[in-house]
């Protein structure tokens, strides 16, 4: 049975603690993420061959039915997610090799993608670090000492129909396909890239013969494009919240970021199914090594975690228009209240 000593989460060394009582919480079960994978395949294949169908009576059906297997693909992600960070197996090669076959369904070259993770894992909050696997912040300050062509480029790049509409499409239509931030670091990380790109290739021509590009359009793509925006900004939202924690190095601690930089999503139990558990990030982020279906034990057993930088759906809508780090009030800040201020 897990422990369920409790720790106040104000008290200084709190963040660091709870990774002890966490550990316990770590162990997958083999058979419950068997069926996890299970479940989650068969219905987004079921879904994806309904669409099939559909799609020779009405291209708005396959469509629709589309848009809910997004759901299921952002669920199959989640899995690669878990499989990155060896929490879904014990077995490290069966994780590996799970999460290389996710990653051709979910245009993400696994390797590539576990390696920018795991820098962002480590590096989460501190201001400097920042650069691979996270989304772009500049401080008040930097923002202020850029050159006006620079500013444009940094508020369009913080719009919310480029970070949620154009900047999914091409994180994974385009930047997926080559390993960047990791050119240089190593072969594997290329094959990784090249090898989902074969496979994804041969998938779209196979789809396209026998479907015609009316099958790619209105059934490979839709589920695509909703999972990959949906995915953008639930990890939007798991950091850039108005009270998350940015600190440079002197004063950045990995756990009190982990624990105070993450926020907990409390979505509706769909939505929570769908996401498999990653709202609950600042758990995970203390302890990444916990299988997702085992998150909302922790809730249950530690109720002090529940109301940690706590946000429901309609909250969350106003992080979309957080741009700035205000490194004297502590917070993210919009471009409206940076012009106010200034």
């Amino acid at each position: 049975m897990p422990s369920t000593t409790h720790l106040p989460p104000d008290t200084p060394a709190a963040a660091r603690d709870w990774v002890r009582i966490l550990a316990a919480y770590r162990e997958p079960d083999t058979g419950r993420s068997l069926f996890e994978l299970g479940i989650t395949v068969a219905g987004f294949v079921a879904l994806w061959i309904a669409a099939w169908y559909a799609v020779q009576v009405s291209w708005l059906l396959a469509l629709a039915i589309g848009v809910v297997n997004g759901g299921f693909l952002v669920r199959l992600f989640a899995i690669q997610h878990d499989c990155g960070h060896g929490s879904f197996f014990n077995n490290r090669h069966l994780s590996d090799w799970s999460g290389r076959i996710l990653g051709v369904v979910t245009l993400t070259p696994y390797d590539v993608w576990r390696r920018t993770h795991a820098l962002h894992h480590s590096h989460a909050g501190n201001l400097d670090r920042r650069g691979i696997g996270d989304v772009t912040t500049l401080t008040l300050d930097e923002y202020n000492a850029l050159p006006p062509l620079r500013r444009l480029m940094y508020r369009l790049y913080r719009h919310p129909l480029v970070m949620f509409g154009l900047g999914p499409t091409y994180l994974f239509f385009i930047q997926n396909r080559l390993p960047l931030g990791l050119m240089t670091a190593g072969k594997v990380y290329w094959i990784s890239a090249m090898v989902t790109n074969v496979a994804l290739a041969a998938a779209v021509t196979v789809i396209a013969y026998f479907g015609g590009w009316q099958a790619v359009v209105f059934v490979f793509v839709p589920p695509i494009f909703v999972a990959a925006s949906a995915g953008v900004w639930l990890f939007y939202v798991q950091h850039q919240f108005e009270t998350t924690m940015w600190e440079h190095d002197p004063d950045w601690q990995l756990h009190e970021a982990a624990l105070h930089g993450s926020s907990h999503y409390d979505l509706p139990l769909v939505l929570r199914w769908m996401t498999a558990n990653i709202g609950i990030h600042h758990v995970h982020h203390l302890y990444s090594r916990i299988p997702f279906y085992r998150l909302p034990d922790v809730l249950r057993d530690h109720k002090e975690l529940v109301e940690v930088s706590r946000m429901t759906m309609r909250e969350s809508l106003k992080c979309a228009s957080l741009d700035l780090w205000d490194v004297k009030q502590n917070r993210l800040i919009s471009f409206r209240q940076a012009r106010l201020a200034a």
